[in-house]
């Protein structure tokens, strides 16, 4: 991978204020559209204006490009405080998912000003802008570009050398039940907390499960990057049956892969509350560990349901935005390999 360094920060813009406190989560897909605020004409959200508005993106409800703008005006509260400021690779579908689709991370000519741009020098020397947003006018701004799913590094536009979160990603072979991998997130929990380190989780939207650690912005990559790597193949070391820690495909057959891939420098996970390019258009959503024993898929959130979950007030990580934790040595040296 090309690692990059930061060459200049810009001044980003404050998050977006967290809302209310949880409440009974949902997770069944209703007929309900992101509400039109009365400022909002046809056409336009947020003062940005939506082309080609009536495009049904997803179906089963169906939900148009406006839909999907609104929505992303709507959740920016929830979603802002863990992407906002975050250099961003987005998936853009010009013609809707079901047409070609493709992951920007460097801006082009013709990005609306609501899309910031940073630059960053590269390895090889060569200096490139990437992408990132601060407020909610930068989400539908990117929707009307035609870009459905956002993907964030793990660190901030004015501290890139620092991680702010590690983030596991169980990935399933297709023949390993929810069920296990829902155990496989609950005993990663349990490992991380004998550390001393808490974590919340979240339905990817496809298969798997992210089991996230937020970190105060103090972690230098290669201290997050062999953390999540040793922790990892301790676990697939201990349990070989049923967990590996490699990319090898041909080895995962009946296993879960633990990702830790994503604890480097420049790597990007889903960002959370982002809509997935896939069938039915499903979030990934950021869930309670009690709640998650309930579910049945990794993908059974929709935007009808999100919407639900945020007028009743749930929020599952309300308290995670109050931790102070850092990797410290000993949590170093407690992963890592024996001789």
């Amino acid at each position: 991978m090309t690692l990059e360094t930061k060459k200049t920060a810009p001044t980003g813009k404050a998050a977006a204020k967290k809302a209310e406190a949880p409440a009974k989560a949902q997770n069944t897909a209703s007929d309900k559209r992101p509400p039109r605020k009365e400022k909002d004409s046809d056409g336009d959200v947020l003062g940005i204006r939506i082309t080609h508005p009536e495009r049904v993106l997803f179906s089963d409800p169906d939900i148009t490009k406006i839909d999907l703008a609104r929505y992303y005006g709507v959740i920016a509260a929830r979603m802002l405080p863990f992407a906002a400021n975050h250099p961003a690779s987005i998936l853009r579908c010009p013609q809707g998912p079901d047409h070609q689709c493709f992951y920007q991370k460097h801006a082009g000519d013709g990005f609306p000003d609501e899309i910031h741009q940073v630059p960053i020098e590269e390895a090889d020397g060569d200096t490139a802008n990437y992408l990132y947003v601060d407020d909610a006018k930068g989400l539908v701004a990117a929707v009307q570009m035609g870009t459905i799913e956002l993907h964030i590094w793990g660190s901030t536009v004015d501290r890139l050398d620092a991680a702010d979160r590690l983030v596991f990603d169980l990935d399933p072979d297709p023949s390993v039940t929810f069920e296990t991998v829902k155990n496989a997130a609950v005993s990663l929990r349990d490992a991380l907390d004998t550390l001393g380190l808490k974590s919340v989780a979240m339905v990817s939207g496809g298969k798997g499960i992210h089991v996230i650690v937020p970190l105060s912005r103090r972690a230098p990559w290669d201290e997050a990057k062999t953390f999540a790597k040793d922790l990892s193949a301790k676990i697939a070391d201990h349990d070989p049956e049923n967990y590996i820690a490699t990319m090898s495909k041909a080895k995962r057959k009946g296993r879960i892969f633990i990702d830790w891939l994503r604890n480097e420098r420049g790597s990007t996970a889903v960002a959370p509350y982002s809509v997935r390019a896939r069938a039915g258009g499903p979030v990934a959503t950021p869930v309670t560990w009690d709640e998650l024993g309930d579910l049945n898929a990794a993908n059974g959130f929709h935007i009808p349901d999100i919407l639900k979950r945020l007028e009743s007030g749930t929020d599952p990580w309300a308290e995670a935005k109050d931790w102070k934790q850092s990797l410290t040595k000993a949590m170093l040296k407690a992963v890592e390999a024996e001789d």
